[in-house]
Formats: structure tokens, sequence, C-alpha cells
């Protein structure tokens, strides 16, 4: 399937008449959270496609790197009638609007393209219902990462931490020059995914037994009382102006070597080029230190409505975006990797090769985990709840084993 196909597909989606869809023809309504530098010019890769080809790009951006305000969004048009033609969604997000009978369905594309064979296991949790496809993944984004800033490791001993030891020395000694330790903004979403890679770091059967099955006894044990130590101790290499910054910001303050460095997914690299800088060059790119070996994913996934009579649009549309070629070209702008593992590195920097190979190798040995901080591990409810455990912890509102035991309740309280 050729890139351009993806252009003729939105065209036919646009014109076809939806009671959901208030697109015209040769009119496409995307609904997506991509609005920082990097994001948006991942979006024009598939834009500028469009636009190419005659199609009209009717945007509709809602801000917000954690997407919960493009839902709100979202639920606020269906319910008037009024949805976009195409709609930007993650994780359980997509089980629960398949779950309400409106999304279509794309079995007929994935037995054809043999999405079964290509799309990781863990994926197909998602992009999957009942056994049916109803979403084409555009991307795979994984959360244990770390950017730093190589000029600041250099003057720091110049040894990417691999252990949490080395990484409490490093960190040291970057506030010893003078410089913030680890950039970070205050908000839940952004507090939740340090929260995901602290738990990781404590064992791959301790992250399947907290964040997925959500056992109680793991949720409130010791374990987790040391994850909220380790929380408190990364907390303490904060600047005091954090609270409220979007997380681009802090990629900047990490870029501009005003801070060592930050812990975030993998769309921090789109900062990081968009301002001209290379992997191994001007920053590194790691595995939250314990975490190697181990994948936490997100995935962004384009979902259609329901369409009355022939679907070939959507058809056609999901065929272009799981296509080799506009995987590759997307996710190499975009800093994720593609949501298929026999897409070709070549075009790919050093992080990106590194993060396909990590997905591979994860989806072979089972250790690739939905997120919990991105909607990948749990329903809502249930990462709502551990969202206001972690960032009140993190904002000195619970002591260690507090917070232990509150997450535990407040799971509880959800299920």
């Amino acid at each position: 399937m050729r890139l351009t196909t993806i252009a003729a597909s939105f065209a036919l989606a646009a014109g076809m008449t939806s009671a959901v869809s208030s697109a015209v023809a040769a009119d496409v309504e995307v609904l997506h959270w991509w609005t920082s530098g990097g994001e948006a010019a991942a979006l024009d890769v598939l834009k500028q496609d469009l636009e190419s080809q005659g199609v009209g790009w009717k945007d509709m951006p809602v801000a917000g790197g954690g997407g919960e305000a493009a839902m709100t969004t979202l639920r606020a048009r269906v319910t008037a009638g009024n949805a976009p033609t195409a709609v930007q969604m993650l994780g359980f997000d997509i089980t629960d609007w398949a779950n309400e009978g409106v999304l279509g369905n794309l079995n007929a594309v994935a037995e054809e393209e043999n999405w079964d064979a290509v799309v990781p296991t863990a994926l197909q949790a998602f992009s999957r219902h009942d056994d049916n496809w109803i979403a084409a993944p555009v991307n795979v984004h994984s959360t244990n990462w770390v950017w730093i800033n190589k000029a600041a490791l250099d003057a720091a001993g110049g040894k990417a931490p691999e252990t949490w030891e080395e990484l409490l020395a490093v960190l040291d000694a970057m506030q010893a020059n003078g410089i913030t330790p680890l950039a970070h903004g205050g908000q839940p979403w952004q507090d939740a995914t340090i929260f995901d890679a602290v738990v990781l770091s404590m064992g791959n059967d301790f992250y399947q037994q907290s964040m997925i099955e959500l056992d109680m006894d793991a949720l409130s044990g010791e374990k987790m009382v040391e994850v909220f130590q380790r929380m408190e101790t990364l907390r303490s290499y904060v600047d005091d102006n954090f609270s409220g910054r979007d997380w681009n910001l802090a990629s900047a303050m990490v870029i501009e070597g005003k801070a060592g460095m930050q812990m975030m997914g993998d769309w921090a690299k789109g900062e990081f080029l968009k301002a001209g800088q290379t992997p191994g060059e001007d920053f590194l790119c790691i595995r939250f230190p314990g975490t190697q070996g181990a994948v936490t994913f997100n995935s962004d996934q384009f979902a259609m409505f329901g369409q009355e009579g022939d679907n070939d649009a959507q058809q056609k549309m999901a065929a272009a975006i799981l296509s080799p070629g506009f995987q590759s070209a997307f996710n190499v702008v975009k800093g994720s990797v593609p949501a298929r593992t026999d897409v070709s590195d070549a075009d790919f920097d050093d992080c990106g090769k590194k993060g396909m190979n990590d997905l591979a190798e994860a989806n072979e040995a089972g250790s690739l985990f939905g997120s919990m901080a991105h909607g990948h591990a749990a329903p809502a409810a249930v990462k709502n709840a551990v969202y206001d455990v972690v960032t009140q912890h993190f904002n000195g509102g619970l002591s260690n084993e507090e917070a232990a035991e509150e997450l535990a309740n407040a799971v509880d309280a959800v299920l």
C-alpha cells in the first residue's frame, strides 16, 4: 500500500455520509493532542500528504500531552452527534468506545495485510475487540526512557547510569555542577510517567502484579513503599518551579543545558531533533536504570467511527496507516517506532534503532507492558486513582508508607 493512499482514503472517508461526522467532501477533521513543536512536525507527515492530494485538513488540536482533554472534547462532540472524522486514541479509551459499538470493523484489511503477524501482541489487546480489529496503530511509544544532555553528563563523569545507585551519583554530580539535575513538569501524567519507570525497575513480575493485575498485596507492600521512597528521592532533584510545567518545556531545559536529564517517553526525542540536536553527540537516550530488557508502551491509534453502508474508505485508510512506508516516514519524525515489527530501521537515528530493537526483543521475551501512566495497563478509573495518589505523594502530601496504603485503597475503590 503506497503512502499516498492515505490521502485518497481520507478524502473518500470525508465524503461519506455519517450520522456522527460533520466533515464535508475533500475535508478531513482530525481530533488530536499533537501540539508541541516535535509533535506538530510529525503530524505534518500526514497533513502534507493529504494536502498534496487536494484533501482539506480541518485541524482540531486539544492541548494536553496525556490526551485527557481530547477525550473530554470527543465525548461532547459524539453526544452532540457531531464526531470528528478521525480521532487519535490511546489504550482503554479505544476499548471504551468499542464497547459502545460505534467503531468500524477493520478485519478485511487486517487479514489481507497480515496484521496478526506483524503488530506486537501487546498492542493487539487494544487494536482488537471481540476478535475484531477496530483501530489502526500509528506508532509505539515507549515510556521508560531517560534523556540526558551529553555535555552535562560529561561534566558529571561521563558514564550513563545503569543502576539506581549510579543514577543517584550522576544526579548528585549534576547538582554539584550548578544545574537542575532532573527536568520535570508537575502534572499528574508526568509524575505517573516517572512512577511507571520506578515500578518497572523493581522487576518485571512486580510491574505485572501491581500495575496490570492490580494485586492488592503488591500495591500496598514493602516493595511499593520502596517505590515511593525512590520517588521522594527523585523529587529532591527537581527545581522549585516545576508545578504545571508542560513536558516539552522540561525537554527544553535539557536541550539548553539548564538541566541534566528528563525521564519521559520517546516523544521527547522529537523536541531534541527539532532543536537540531543529534543523538550520541548532543544528547543520550537510555532506558531508566534497572529496566533494561523491558519496555512500557503506549500506542497512538487512529479510530474511525462506524459508517453507514460501504466502509471501503476506512479499510483503505487503515491499510495506508499501517503500510511500512507511512510507518517509517511518520515515526522517523515523531520519535516513536513503527507499530509493526518488520519495518526497516535504515532511516532511523541511533535512538530510533535502539527503540525498535528494544521493542522487538521485549515483544519476543514477554517483557512488553502497557504503561499505567498512559492508559495501557488498566482502565481510566484505575489510572486516575493512581494519578491522584502519586501526585499527592510527589508534592509532599503523603509519607511513603501512607502512599502505598492509599494506592491500594484508591485502586480497590474503583474496581
